[in-house]
This record gives C-alpha cells, structure tokens and sequence, in this order.
C-alpha cells in the first residue's frame, strides 16, 4: 500500500501518538456514559483504526513488534499476578461451582458456533472458536493470550474484538434482567448481606485507583516479570508442542502464589496499561476494507458462543438447584471478567456477591488461556 506523506514514521513519535490515543480513551471511558459502555479497549482500537485509514501511522514498524511481542507478555503476567487461588475460599462453592458450569458452557457454545458457521472461516474457523473460549471464560486478558498462541491474524482479531465487546454488552444487559424473569424457577438466594467474611470490597476501576508506588516496588514487578517472560521462552524452546502462552501463564501463575509478590502495588495497573498499548497496535492493522471483508458472521460466531453459554448455564443451575443471582453474577464473571461481575452485583443490589464475582472472574483469568487453547487445538 502507497503510503502519503504524513505518515508518522520515526519511531518516538509513533510511541507518542500510541500512547497519547491510549491516554484518551481511558479518559473518554471515565469522562462520558457513552464511552463507559464501549469500553477503553474498544475505544482504543477504534482509535488506531481511524489513525491506519486515514493513513496517518506506518502500515508495519518496530514499534509494533515491540508492543505485540515483550510488552504484551508482561502485560500477562503483570495481570496474573493478581490472582491468588487461595481466594477461591472467599467465593465459596456456589458461586465457584457456577463459575466452572459457566466456562464448560462457554467452551460447549464455542464448539457449537465452529460446527455452524466454521465454514465462514475456513482457516480460521478454530483459531476463532479457542479465542471466543479464552474471552469467554474470563475477559480480555485471556482473549489477547489465545490470540497470540493461536496465530489470529491482526483484521479478524479487530472484527473479533469488535463482536466481543458487542456482544458482552448486549449480554451484560441479559443478566441484569434474566434474574427478574426466571427467578421463580429457581431456588431461594441466601440473603444478602454486606462484605464477604469482613473482606472491604473495593469497586475502584484498577486504572483510576490511587495507588501508591516506590520505585522498588516497580523494579520488583519488571524483573520479576521479565524473569517470568525468560522462563516461559526458554521452557518454549524445549517443548516446541506446548505453546509459550501456555508456560507464560503457568509460571506467572506460580510466582504470583507468593504473598510478597501479590503484595507489591501496582500490577493490575501495568497490566491493564500494556494490554491497551496491544490493542492499539491491533487498531493500527485493522483497515476498513479488510474488516468489512471479513463479514458479520464474526458477530454471529460470538452470539452463538454466548447464547449457549446462557442456555446451558442457567439450565444446569436451575437442576443443581442453585440460585439465580449466583448465577447471573458467575456468567458475567466468564463473559466479562471481574470488573463486569463487581458492576452487576451492586446493580443487582448483592454487593455480598461482588467479592465472590470478583474472585472467580480472576480465576477465569488463569483458566481461559488453558480452555481457549484446549478447545482451539482440538478443533485444528
């Protein structure tokens, strides 16, 4: 492609423009209702679409490579640093029981959306149903890991991206309203109460919580997770079958079970920062032609995969009698992630369920990569 002469092709400024759209829509998320809904990764992407078609930023460039590849494996581990799987005590077995329910669903409407619409996707077709797994069973983290493991070229990952973004909001809204609806068929809920086991839950969005930072403590997180990215590489290299992504999230896992590492400030904010500097690298190779190209079966692919997961679920919960609100609150934890599943149990009005919700959408987090690539390779 002729690229025109304003394109931005020194590499600083390129790092500048990247980081300047990242700040922005963060911003735009916390500023208006509207942007809020969209989300900042999706704001983001849209961002580094609109600098790629106007033909503004390079179509490839170092600092591409750079973002997608050591950047985003930090930004892994620096997420999974957050999960403590001694928690799981704190969502106590209903809610964990249909956590796991939720992401066997997810995985079951994923190899249903391949039987009926893999032929859309004749090269892609697994690749799309192990990354809808991943995203499904625990949010965006999982998503950008499977994506990677699994080689999702850069437009199906925009138009991918754009689907699951769409259909989590359209399903956040499911849940809000299927507890009114179907809760006559279930079991009575616990009564509500306040903090969990005296835990303080904290509803503060990771990238506008005041944190405080030493400089020790950033050193600590960015040697600890490039020790974790060495590793992870180095155990690659000797088992060529086992994807990367695979070793990366075990050892992050591992070290993150240490209470002093879990104890340094500042990791989910990293994380969070990293993964969005990725998504704008994703916007910035995402042409409008090549997306529309790509056809809305992506947006059925991801209503199917989620449809199912909200049949199976609420039908298998109904028969091991557990509650609807469990329930809801456990789907939006697959489907959402941790944040999205605080947002409905205070809109729920269960805030005794946000720290539970919480808990088992960050378990989603070490789970989804294992179940996306599962599902992924089974299909390939």
């Amino acid at each position: 492609m002729r690229e025109s002469g304003l394109v931005i092709q020194d590499p600083l400024a390129l790092t500048t423009v990247i980081v300047a759209i990242t700040a922005l829509s963060f911003w735009l998320a916390r500023r208006f209702g509207w942007a809020a809904k969209m989300g900042a990764s999706l704001l983001v992407i849209l961002f580094g679409a609109l600098l790629a078609n106007l033909d503004l930023v390079p179509v490839t460039s170092g600092v591409y490579g750079l973002i997608g590849g050591p950047i985003t494996s930090l930004a892994i581990v620096w997420l999974l640093f957050a999960v403590d799987l001694h928690d799981l005590k704190v969502a106590g077995p209903r809610m964990l029981g249909a956590f796991l329910i939720a992401v066997a669903a997810t995985a079951t409407g994923a190899l249903t959306a391949f039987t009926l619409l893999g032929s859309f996707f004749p090269e892609d077709g697994w690749r799309l149903a192990g990354v809808m797994t991943g995203t499904y069973s625990g949010g965006s983290l999982n998503f950008v890991s499977v994506g990677r493991a699994v080689g999702l070229s850069g437009t199906l990952f925009a138009a991918a991206t754009a689907a699951d973004n769409l259909v989590t909001g359209v399903w956040v809204g499911a849940t809000l309203l299927l507890p009114v609806w179907l809760g006559r068929f279930f079991t009575a809920p616990p009564s509500a109460g306040g903090d969990v086991d005296g835990e303080e839950i904290d509803f503060a969005d990771p990238m506008h919580a005041s944190v405080g930072f030493r400089v020790l403590d950033l050193l600590a997180l960015a040697g600890l997770a490039l020790a974790v990215v060495l590793a992870a590489e180095r155990a690659a290299a000797l088992t060529p079958a086992v994807p990367s992504v695979i070793w990366l999230t075990t050892f992050a896992l591992i070290v993150a079970q240490v209470p002093r590492v879990r104890a340094l400030p500042g990791a989910l904010q990293l994380g969070t920062l990293a993964l969005h500097l990725f998504f704008a690298v994703i916007g910035i190779g995402s042409r409008v032609d090549q997306i529309l190209a790509v056809g809305i079966q992506v947006f059925y692919f991801a209503a199917v995969v989620v449809a199912v997961h909200g049949l199976l679920l609420f039908v298998v919960a109904r028969l091991v009698r557990f509650d609807v609100e469990t329930t809801a609150i456990a789907s939006q934890a697959a489907v959402g992630g941790p944040s999205t599943a605080i947002a409905l149990a205070v809109a729920r009005k269960r805030p005794d369920l946000a720290l539970p919700g919480a808990m088992v959408g960050l378990l989603g987090y070490a789970l989804g990569t294992y179940a996306g690539i599962a599902v992924a390779f089974l299909l390939g």
